[in-house]
C-alpha cells in the first residue's frame, strides 16, 4: 500500500473519515488528524506552513466552498496555543485595529472609484442625473463589499468592465423575473437567457442616455421606486 500524501487537495469523501482526491480515489484521513474548519486565516496559513495538511473543498454549481483542512492534531493544538498567546497580548489588538483602519481606507477608496466608473458607464442624459447617481450608489453598495463574490471584487478585468458587468447583473436581478425563472438544465441555456436579458437592459439604459421619457411601466423606474 502506497504512503498517504502529506499535502492533498481534495473534497469530502463518501463516508466519515474519508476524502476524495482530485483523481477520484478515496483516501482515509490519517490517524491522529483532525478537521480544522475555515474561518481563521492565520491558523490556516500556519498549518499550511507547518507541512502536512489536506485541504478540503466542495464544488456546488459553479462555486467552490472551503470545508477546512485536515492536519495532525498535535500540530493544530501547538499552533492554536501560539496564536492564543499572541492574541492575548495588548499589542495584537492595536495592530489589528490599525490593519482594519488601513483596509477600511482602501475599501472606501475602491468604492468611490467604482461608483465613478458606474456613472461613466451609465452616462445618462442630464435630465436623469439624479437617477443615475441613485442607481450608481445602489449598484456599488451591492457589488463592492469584501467577500461578496461579485464581479466587482475581481482584479482580472479592467475597472470599467467590472462596472458595466455589475450594472447589468443588478438590472438582471432587480428589473427582470430572472430569479423566478425555471430554466431547464440544458447546457448553454442559462447563459443565453442572461444574454437576452442583458440586451433588454442595455436598451433601457440607452433610452436614459438619449434623454427619452421613460414609459410608466419602465422596469428600471419601478425597481428604483421600490427601493426608495
Amino acid at each position: 500500500m502506497s504512503a498517504l500524501p502529506l499535502v492533498l487537495d481534495c473534497s469530502p469523501g463518501p463516508t466519515p473519515g474519508t476524502v476524495r482526491a482530485k483523481d477520484g480515489t478515496v483516501q482515509p484521513v490519517p490517524t491522529g488528524w483532525e478537521l480544522v474548519p475555515p474561518g481563521d486565516p492565520a491558523l490556516t496559513r500556519r498549518l499550511k506552513s507547518a507541512g502536512a495538511y489536506w485541504l478540503v473543498s466542495e464544488k456546488k454549481g459553479r462555486k467552490v466552498f472551503s470545508r477546512g483542512l485536515y492536519a495532525p492534531k498535535e500540530t493544530v493544538l501547538a499552533i492554536q496555543k501560539d496564536l492564543d498567546r499572541e492574541r492575548a497580548d495588548p499589542s495584537f489588538a492595536r495592530k489589528k485595529e490599525a490593519a482594519k483602519v488601513r483596509r477600511d481606507k482602501v475599501q472606501s477608496a475602491y468604492q468611490e472609484d467604482f461608483e465613478r466608473a458606474v456613472l461613466d458607464f451609465l452616462a445618462f442624459h442630464v435630465r436623469f442625473e439624479t437617477l443615475a447617481d441613485r442607481l450608481a450608489h445602489l449598484v456599488t453598495t451591492h457589488a463592492t463589499p469584501v467577500g461578496s463574490g461579485t464581479v466587482a471584487r475581481t482584479r482580472m478585468i479592467p475597472l470599467e468592465n467590472r462596472a458595466e458587468a455589475a450594472v447589468i447583473a443588478w438590472m438582471r436581478h432587480q428589473t427582470t423575473a430572472y430569479d423566478q425563472m425555471a430554466i431547464p438544465r440544458v447546457k448553454g441555456l442559462r447563459r443565453e437567457v442572461r444574454r437576452m436579458l442583458a440586451t433588454r437592459s442595455r436598451e433601457i439604459l440607452a433610452g436614459y442616455r438619449r434623454g427619452d421619457s421613460p414609459s410608466r411601466d419602465c422596469p428600471l423606474g419601478k425597481a428604483l421606486e421600490m427601493l426608495a
